[in-house]
């Protein structure tokens, strides 16, 4: 098995790297993981070997590797913890509780031995991060074989990682292993870890891990000795056979994934549903109360992966677990960690969010850190459309708490642009807004400004052309582009780049004779496209859109069956005028933005006959039904 695994893996890296070489001037790294471990329950101590064969694809000739060491971080004194005790606004869940842990709570992992085509290696560890020299350079185009043997502490659970969960749950498995850090057209991505977000190299796992039989292990890959380990992973009618030593040897294959998690604990159930032309779902949890909770909430798991192809594009892989661990919830290639001791609607909510990033993170896999806007903010997006089409009463905007909860922000004058660095954030507060809503917004905004279809179009080919191939910034914005015929940098500079804000108006309303004249203000500092709805009093509208000259064309099909195009508004003049051929005296309302798409800082100004400052649907952003 374990040759048949190298000669495929050689195949599919041969087969990537031919692709990537189809893709110029974009490269990327690759790696093949083996790993051999061990867990003692009794210290909480995980023992293994890795040999990690690196593909440098890059036009670079490289003479030293980093690897990250997550559990570093939870030992007082480290980066992490720092952080936490001096950030303004702290972390609950971590606070400073890594600095009481004792010796036997912390966590560490360290590198033992490593060597490079069996030639010793110099390291040294800093906090996170081990810094490798290399005896011999990695040329462009070359591969290099490293061997490691390394010991780690599992810590208490504080942050994702950890033991003991605040549920029960033995060991949260995740950020578990000297993982190699990431190399590409920026450099190396050796960031220390402080909580935030994390990036890896594509890669293939073959990982084995050796625990007593009492426990089960859900996570990461393919079970390759199901009829070996039991557990509910053996098919039906298939008749277990276990060592006689009381010890399980799970092994696992994982292909083209960034990542390896798991979960072990010796009270868990386990459930499989096959979702229709997609992956079969592993749900592993706790026995006891909520058990029923998580069997009611399986049919809609299916549904979110029925719901998120059809949205985004097919998941790639054959399988996808859903696990009860960590701290509340968290992404993995091919698994999610959750807290499951929680209401239906929570486990539902949570799911469904964790269960989009596979899209987002573990396909699509951009740099978290860097652009934490693009993975969970779209990933909130992705979230609320689902979550739309499972309630009874739909909402306008299924977005709307986003928008709210930007709105917050800027009243609050902590705003940061989206495009800081996730650990650099002044505030725990204006990175999850950052982060979460204005990259949320961000989507549903782009389909007001290219139109619905177009967006419809573009995320289709976004995910099709740049998966697995950690896409930037630059990259989302062509294939938009693309999809649109639109110029969209302004809208990236002014949205993400920047804190300038949005804020148009209808700042009067004239009559002459038969016709209406409306004069419309910006008064933000960010130029936008105009839909304005006129309603008469017979009943009938009138919509008209307004171009931004920046975009270089119009929008394309959207929510209005007819609208009238007006000529471009120059994003350097304070005010515009429409036409309306109706007296003033047959108009019941102008409305800018009627969709509730566009993130005006303040709606009242938005709506003609002004409304009361406390009217529903203005302070709501549009979250009522339709």
């Amino acid at each position: 098995m374990k040759n048949l695994f190298l000669a495929g893996s050689i195949t599919v890296c041969f087969l990537f790297s031919a692709r990537l070489a189809a893709q110029a001037p974009q490269w990327q790294q690759a790696v093949r993981y083996r790993m051999d471990v061990s867990l003692d329950p009794s210290t909480h101590r995980v023992k293994g070997t890795q040999q990690l064969t690196y593909i440098n694809h890059s036009p670079d000739t490289l003479d030293k590797v980093f690897f990250h060491l997550f559990w570093n971080a939870f030992r007082p004194g480290s980066e992490m913890d720092v952080r936490s005790r001096t950030i303004a606004d702290p972390s609950p869940r971590i606070a400073d509780r890594i600095l009481h842990l004792s010796e036997a709570d912390q966590g560490f992992q360290r590198v033992e031995t490593l060597t490079q085509e069996g030639e010793k290696l110099e390291f040294h560890e800093q906090g996170t991060i081990l810094e490798v020299k290399l005896r011999q350079p990695v040329l462009p185009g070359d591969s290099t074989v490293f061997d490691m043997a390394f010991e780690a502490q599992v810590p208490v659970q504080i942050r994702r990682s950890g033991r003991d969960n605040k549920e029960g749950i033995a060991y949260s498995m995740t950020q578990w292993f000297p993982k190699l850090c990431e190399y590409d057209a920026d450099g190396w991505h050796a960031w220390p870890y402080i909580a935030r977000e994390f990036h890896g190299v594509w890669g293939d796992f073959d990982v084995t891990i050796h625990l007593d039989s009492a426990y089960m292990i859900g996570g990461t890959g393919y079970l390759q000795n199901p009829g070996e380990i039991g557990h509910g992973y053996e098919k039906k009618g298939e008749t277990v056979t276990r060592p006689s030593d009381g010890k399980l040897a799970w092994h696992f294959i994982a292909p083209k994934v960034h990542d390896f998690a798991w979960i072990a604990d010796t009270d868990l159930i386990h459930d499989r549903r096959q979702v229709p032309n997609g992956p079969e779902l592993h749900f592993i949890y706790q026995k006891g109360d909520y058990e029923q909770t998580w069997r009611d909430m399986e049919p809609f798991a299916v549904s979110t992966f029925q719901l998120l192809n059809e949205l985004i594009g097919a998941y790639p892989y054959k399988q996808y677990s859903i696990l009860q661990g960590g701290d509340g919830g968290m992404e993995y290639a091919m698994c999610t960690l959750l807290t499951g001791n929680r209401g239906f609607e929570s486990l539902v909510g949570v799911m469904v969010h964790e269960t989009a990033h596979s899209w987002f993170q573990h396909v699509l896999a951009t740099h978290e850190g860097l652009y934490a806007w693009m993975d969970e903010g779209f990933t909130s997006w992705a979230e609320d459309v689902v979550m739309n089409e499972f309630t009874t009463v739909k909402l306008k905007n299924p977005h709307y708490a986003s928008y709210l909860s930007y709105l917050d922000l800027v009243q609050s004058g902590l705003e940061e642009p989206s495009s800081t660095h996730s650990d650099h954030f002044n505030t725990n507060d204006a990175y999850t807004t950052s982060a979460y809503s204005k990259g949320d917004i961000c989507l549903h905004q782009l389909s007001y400004i290219i139109g619905n279809e177009a967006f419809k179009e573009g995320i289709h080919r976004y995910y099709s052309e740049w998966k697995f191939r950690h896409p930037t910034p630059t990259d989302f914005k062509r294939v938009m582009e693309k999809s649109s015929g639109l110029e969209l940098d302004w809208y990236f500079l002014n949205w993400i780049q920047s804190t300038r804000t949005i804020n148009y108006a209808i700042s009067s309303v004239q009559a002459s004779g038969n016709t209406s004249t409306l004069t419309l203000g910006n008064l933000g500092g960010m130029p936008m496209p105009l839909d304005v709805r006129v309603t008469f009093k017979d009943g009938s509208q009138q919509v008209f859109y307004i171009p931004l000259d920046l975009m270089r064309g119009e929008k394309g099909p959207d929510l209005y069956p007819t609208v009238e195009v007006l000529p471009d508004w120059a994003w350097v003049n304070p005010s515009y005028q429409v036409s309306v051929p109706r007296p003033l005296s047959d108009i019941q309302q102008i409305e800018l933005d009627p969709s509730y798409r566009m993130a005006d800082i303040d709606r009242t100004n938005n709506v003609y006959p002004k409304p009361a400052k406390k009217d529903p649907v203005i302070g709501s952003y549009g979250g009522v039904e339709r």
